[in-house]
């Protein structure tokens, strides 16, 4: 559980880094931080998906 939790913190705080040097936008920044759920494979993980996919759906169309 530890590792789980570190890599969705670890994208949280790239994610605010990549804001504060305005290297990035907040939405971009969101993206990278939900992905950390996934990649984490957290209990947010199936949630997160479902809600990426619908985004992404959105945007194919």
């Amino acid at each position: 559980m530890a590792v789980t939790i570190s890599v969705t913190v670890l994208l949280a705080i790239i994610a605010i880094l990549l804001i504060r040097a305005r290297r990035t936008t907040l939405g971009t920044a969101v993206i990278v931080w939900l992905s950390g759920f996934t990649t984490a494979s957290t209990g947010l993980a199936d949630p997160v998906n479902t809600v990426l996919a619908a985004v992404a759906h959105l945007f194919h169309h």
